[in-house]
C-alpha cells in the first residue's frame, strides 16, 4: 500500500504547501523560505512514484527505496498539521486581552522562539527527503502522468448483482435442501459440510438454502453464525446465544453459557449455520458438538469450510464439494455486471471474444467474475479492455485455487483516494458488520477524504467513495435502515486478506495484551472476540494505568483517531489535550461521569462520541470553542442536565443527536436554551429534544429552534415529562410547543413521546416524505392526526393512548382502495404502509365510529378503504378493539379472537387473503 498512499500524501503535502493559508503562516513565524524548499522536493518526489510503484515488483530495491520514502513523508505530513493545529489555537489566543505583552515575550510560545525551532524542523525533513531524491537518480526514474479519475456512479439496481440474485446454484441448492429436509439418519442432528475454495459462494449458497421458505417451514430455530479464525468454543456458542436470542452474554462464564444454549435448544429441531470454519483440531470441535446435540430429530448443521480435513473432523457425511460455475453461467454473471441489461449481441465481436477470455480466466469463481466485472464496467470496452487484457491480466498466476492475484488486479486498478479506503478496513476484524457513516467519518479524520472544493461536503463526498468500492465488490452484504439509506455492510473475507496484505506494517489488529506494535504501524486496532480469554483480561482501568496515559500521550502525539468505545474507561485524564492533531474521539458506552475541560483544546476535533455515558452530567462549557467540531454523538445520556450556552455557535455541526433542556436555565449564564439550534440548519442524521416540559415560554423557545429550516435532518424525537400529570395548564403549554416544533417536510422519522396535549398540530399532513412514525405515551389524546394520506409512510406505531376510542374519522367517500370501488380523484388510503403497531390502547374500539347494528358494520367493511400494502401487524393490550379495515396483503392466518370475523364476508375472493406477518395480544 505504500506507494499508492504516498501519492496520495505527496499530493496533499503539495497543496498544503501552495495555500495561501500556510503561506501566511509561514511568513508570521519567518519559516516561508524553508516551506518553499519543502515544496519543490516533495513535488520533485511525487513526479516519479508512479514510475517507482509500477517498477517495484521486479526491482526490491526500489521497494526498499519506497519504504525509506514513506517514513520522511509521513513526517513531512505530521508537520504541517503541526503548522495548522498551532495557528488554530494562537488564532484563539489573540481574542484573550487580558495577555500582555511581556508575558508574550518571555512565553514558549513567543512567535520567534517557535517559528526558529518549526524552521529548523523544516529543514530537517526537507534535508532527509533531499537524501532520498538524490538515491532516486540511480533508478533512473521517469515522470508518469495519472489518469484523470472522476468519481464515478452507477444504477443501484444491478449494484448488487449475485447477492440479490444467484447464478448457477439452483442444482446446488436442491441436493443440500434434500440433505436438510429428507435425508434418513439415525442421529438426531446431521452435519452438512460445504467445501470449496475461497470466493466460490459456499456463503452464498448457504444464504440461499438458509432463506428458503421450506427451510423456513421445516425448522422451529434457524440460527447463523461466522466463525472465522480462530476457533474459539465460548465465542462460537456466545455467537449462537447471541443469534438465539438477539443479545450479547459477554460476561457470562463458560459453564453459564452451556446452560443457556442447552435451554435454547433443547428437543427443539433447529438449522444452524456454522459459517466459515477453519478448525481442524477434532478434540475442540467434539467440545463444541456435544453441546449441540441435543436437539430434536430432524435438526440440522451447516458447515461451510475451504479445508477437505475440517470437513472430515466435522461430519461422517462426506462433505458437498463445490463446484465453479460453468462457463455459461460465469459469462450470465459477467454480462450482467458489465452490459447491465444491454444485449451482448450489440458489441462488436472482437470485444465479445475478449470478454469471454477473461471470463474462462476466471476460473467458475463468482467472487473473481464480480470483482472483474466491476472493475471493466468502468473502463472504455472498445480502447482499453484489449490493452487490460494483454498487459495486466495475462500476467496474474493461473492457480484455481487462489483467486487473490486476481482480486489484487482489481486493487492495483483502483484510484489513489480509494486505495487509502480499502487498506484501512484491515483494521476491523473478518466478518465484522461495518457501520457505514462512522467508516466515513474514520476515513475523513484520517484525511482520506479531500475535495478542492470547499462547499463540498466531505461526508457526501466519502460516501461516494463508499459506494464506488461498493459498486467494484470489495463490500458486500449491504443492510439499510427504514430510510432506504445505506446503513451497513461486510467484507468478504478474501476482500479482508487483500486489504491485510497491501495495507503491510501500516496497520495491525493486535493483541490487547501485546507489550509494543511496530514502529512502522500507524493504525492500530484490538479484536476482542478473536480470543475469549482476552475479554476477561481486559479492563480499560487496569491496563491504562499500567500503559499509563502520560506515556501515550507524549509518545503517540499524532493520533487523529482514538477509539475506546465500550471499553469501561472511567476518567479521562487532562493530558489528553497534548493530542492537538486528534480529529476523532470516542468514548461511547464507558463509565466517564465528566470529561476535564482541557479537551477543548483540541481544535482539530472533528468527531466526539459520547453515545450511552449514562453517568455524564455535562459538557464542558469551553466545547463551544471546536470550531472544526462536525459530530457530537451524546445519544442516550440521559443523566445529561443541560446543553452548553454557545453551542449554536458551532455553524459546522452536521450531528447533534440528543439536545436536553434545563430545569432552569434563567440563573446559569452556561445553561443553552432551544435557540442554540436556531442557526445550525445543517444538521444531518437524528435528533432527540429531551424534557420539552421545561420549557418556560413553549411557544417561543419552540419556535426558536428553527426546526422548519433543517432540511438535511433525516429523524427527529420529540419527549416531555414521563411523568406527567394532565393539568390544563401544562396540557396548552404542549400542545403550543409541539405546533411551533414542525421540523422541515424532508423529515423521514418522526417519534413523540409522552406528549401531554389533548390533540396533534396541523403540519402532520404535510410531512411528505414521512417514513416512519412512533407515537408513545401520549396520556391525553383523543385525536390523532390525519395520517391515512401521508403517502411515504411505511412504518406507524402507536403505543399507550389510555384515551384513545378511535384512531380517524369515517368518511367513506374520501379514499380509493375499498373492495370493489376506485374511481379517479380519490385519495389512496395509508398507500404505502406496510407495518402498524397497536399497543396498550384499553379505550381502543376500532379504526372509525361505527353503528351498533354488527350487521351494518360488516356490510360497511365492503365499501370502506383498506390497507393495500400492510405487511405486518401487531396488536397488544387493545382489549376492545373489534375491528380495524382489511389486509389484502397479509401473510399468516389472523388470529385474534376479539376482531370480527370480516374475512368470513367473501370465500370466495381470494384477494382478500387476510393474514398476519407478526401479531402480539
Amino acid at each position: 500500500m505504500a506507494e499508492a498512499i504516498l501519492y496520495n500524501v505527496a499530493n496533499e503535502i503539495i497543496k498544503i504547501l501552495g495555500s495561501g493559508a500556510l503561506q501566511q503562516i509561514g511568513i508570521w513565524w519567518g519559516v516561508n523560505d524553508e516551506l518553499k524548499k519543502l515544496d519543490n522536493t516533495v513535488s520533485a518526489i511525487q513526479a516519479v512514484l508512479l514510475d517507482a510503484e509500477h517498477r517495484q515488483t521486479q526491482d526490491l530495491q526500489i521497494k526498499d527505496w519506497l519504504r525509506k520514502l514513506q517514513d520522511v513523508v509521513y513526517d513531512a505530513d505530521d508537520l504541517l498539521d503541526d503548522f495548522y493545529a498551532e495557528a488554530l489555537m494562537r488564532k484563539l489566543k489573540s481574542g484573550n486581552k487580558i495577555t500582555k505583552q511581556v508575558r508574550l515575550f518571555f512565553s514558549r510560545s513567543n512567535r520567534i522562539v517557535y517559528g526558529y525551532k518549526m524552521g529548523r524542523k523544516i529543514k530537517e525533513v526537507r534535508e532527509r527527503l533531499d537524501d532520498i531524491a538524490t538515491d532516486s537518480q540511480k533508478f533512473h526514474l521517469v515522470r508518469r502522468l495519472v489518469p484523470e479519475t472522476p468519481l464515478l456512479t452507477r444504477p443501484q439496481t444491478y449494484s448488487f448483482v449475485g447477492e440479490e440474485e444467484v447464478i448457477g446454484r439452483d442444482n446446488d441448492k436442491n441436493a443440500i435442501l434434500s440433505l436438510l429436509l429428507y435425508y434418513n439418519t439415525s442421529q438426531n442432528v446431521l452435519i452438512i459440510p460445504i467445501v470449496g475454495i475461497g470466493g466460490l459462494g459456499k456463503t452464498t449458497l448457504a444464504q440461499f438454502v438458509y432463506n428458503d421458505e421450506r427451510v423456513k417451514n421445516h425448522f422451529e430455530l434457524k440460527l447463523w453464525v461466522c466463525v472465522s479464525d480462530p476457533f474459539d468454543v465460548k465465542l462460537v456458542i456466545e455467537k449462537i446465544l447471541k443469534s438465539l436470542t438477539d443479545r450479547n452474554q459477554k460476561n457470562l462464564e463458560l459453564d453459564q453459557l452451556q446452560s443457556q444454549l442447552r435451554k435454547g435448544i433443547d428437543g427443539k429441531k433447529y438449522l444452524l449455520v456454522l459459517d466459515d470454519v477453519w478448525n481442524e483440531d477434532i478434540k475442540v470441535w467434539q467440545e463444541l458438538q456435544r453441546l449441540l446435540m441435543c436437539g430434536a430429530r430432524g435438526s440440522r448443521i451447516i458447515v461451510t469450510t475451504r479445508s477437505t480435513k475440517v470437513a472430515m473432523v466435522t461430519s461422517r457425511l462426506s462433505p458437498y464439494g463445490l463446484k465453479g460455475l460453468s462457463l455459461e453461467e460465469s459469462w450470465t454473471l459477467f454480462t450482467k455486471l458489465v452490459f447491465e441489461g444491454q444485449e451482448p449481441k450489440t458489441y462488436s465481436r472482437n470485444l465479445l471474444q475478449i470478454g469471454k477470455e477473461i471470463v474462462q480466466k476466471c476460473a467458475g469463481v463468482p467472487l473473481a467474475i464480480k470483482t472483474i466485472g466491476s472493475l471493466l464496467y468502468f473502463k472504455n470496452p472498445e480502447t482499453e479492455w484489449s490493452p487490460f487484457m494483454e498487459n495486466e491480466f495475462s500476467k496474474i498466476s493461473q492457480d484455481e485455487n487462489d483467486i487473490l492475484p486476481t482480486l489484487q488486479l482489481s486493487y492495483k486498478n483502483l484510484p489513489p483516494h480509494l486505495k487509502h479506503c480499502f487498506a484501512y478496513c484491515s483494521l476491523f476484524p473478518k466478518d465484522h458488520e461495518l457501520h457505514v457513516e462512522t467508516l466515513v467519518q474514520l476515513w475523513i479524520a484520517q484525511g482520506f477524504v479531500k475535495s478542492s472544493n470547499t462547499s463540498q461536503c466531505l461526508e457526501k463526498l466519502g460516501l461516494e467513495y463508499f459506494k464506488d468500492l461498493l459498486w467494484r465488490s470489495f463490500f458486500q452484504e449491504v443492510k439499510y435502515n427504514r430510510q432506504e439509506s445505506i446503513e451497513r455492510c461486510k467484507m468478504h473475507d478474501l476482500m479482508h486478506d487483500l486489504a491485510t496484505l497491501v495495507a503491510g506494517s501500516d496497520s495491525t489488529i493486535s493483541n490487547p495484551n501485546a507489550n509494543k506494535v511496530g514502529e512502522k504501524t500507524r493504525h492500530v486496532s484490538f479484536d476482542f472476540n478473536i480470543d475469549s480469554s482476552w475479554q476477561s483480561s481486559w479492563d480499560c482501568n487496569k491496563l491504562l494505568p499500567k500503559l499509563a496515559w502520560e506515556t501515550i500521550f507524549s509518545n503517540f502525539r499524532h493520533l487523529r483517531v482514538f477509539d475506546l468505545h465500550m471499553t469501561g474507561v472511567e476518567e479521562v485524564p487532562d493530558s489528553i489535550k497534548h493530542l492537538k492533531h486528534l480529529r476523532y474521539l470516542d468514548f461511547s458506552s464507558s463509565r466517564i461521569s465528566v470529561l476535564p475541560s482541557s479537551i477543548c483544546r483540541l481544535q482539530n476535533l472533528q468527531v466526539l462520541k459520547l453515545c450511552s455515558c449514562h453517568g455524564l452530567k455535562e459538557l464542558p462549557i469551553g466545547i463551544t470553542k471546536l470550531l472544526n467540531l462536525r459530530h457530537l454523538d451524546c445519544y442516550f445520556c440521559y443523566n445529561l442536565t443541560h446543553m452548553p450556552r454557545g453551542i449554536g455557535n458551532l455553524t459546522s455541526l452536521q450531528t447533534l443527536t440528543y439536545f436536553v433542556i434545563a430545569e432552569d436555565n434563567s440563573i446559569h449564564q452556561k445553561v443553552g436554551g432551544l435557540d442554540e439550534l436556531k442557526l445550525l440548519n445543517g444538521l444531518t442524521g437524528s435528533l432527540a429534544i429531551e424534557r420539552l416540559h421545561f420549557l418556560r415560554n413553549p411557544k417561543l423557545e419552540s419556535e426558536a429552534a428553527n426546526l422548519k429550516e433543517k432540511q438535511h435532518l433525516q429523524s427527529l424525537s420529540l419527549c416531555w415529562d414521563r411523568s406527567f400529570g394532565g393539568n390544563s395548564s401544562e396540557t396548552d403549554n404542549q400542545e403550543l410547543s409541539l405546533e411551533s416544533l414542525q421540523p422541515h417536510p424532508n423529515i423521514k422519522e418522526l417519534h413523540i413521546d409522552c406528549y401531554g396535549g389533548l390533540k396533534f398540530p396541523a403540519w402532520f399532513s404535510s410531512l411528505t416524505n414521512l417514513v416512519d412514525l412512533s407515537l408513545f405515551c401520549c396520556c391525553n389524546c383523543k385525536i390523532l392526526p390525519q395520517l391515512s394520506l401521508i403517502p411515504s409512510l411505511k412504518y406507524l406505531s402507536i403505543y399507550r393512548f389510555p384515551k384513545l376510542e378511535y384512531i380517524d374519522r369515517k368518511d367513506d367517500n374520501s379514499f380509493s382502495g375499498a373492495r370493489g370501488q376506485g374511481g379517479e380523484g380519490r385519495l389512496t388510503f395509508f398507500p404505502s404502509l406496510k407495518s402498524l403497531e397497536l399497543k396498550e390502547c384499553p379505550q381502543l374500539m376500532g379504526w372509525w365510529k361505527q353503528d351498533d347494528d354488527n350487521d351494518a358494520v360488516a356490510e360497511s367493511l365492503t365499501v370502506l378503504p383498506q390497507f393495500s400494502c400492510l405487511s405486518t401487524l401487531k396488536i397488544s393490550d387493545c382489549p376492545l378493539l373489534t375491528w380495524i379495515p382489511l389486509f389484502p396483503s397479509l401473510e399468516e392466518t389472523l388470529k385474534c379472537p376479539q376482531l370480527m370475523g370480516w374475512w368470513e364476508q367473501d370465500d370466495d375472493n381470494d384477494s382478500i387473503g387476510l393474514s398476519l406477518n407478526a401479531l402480539q395480544i
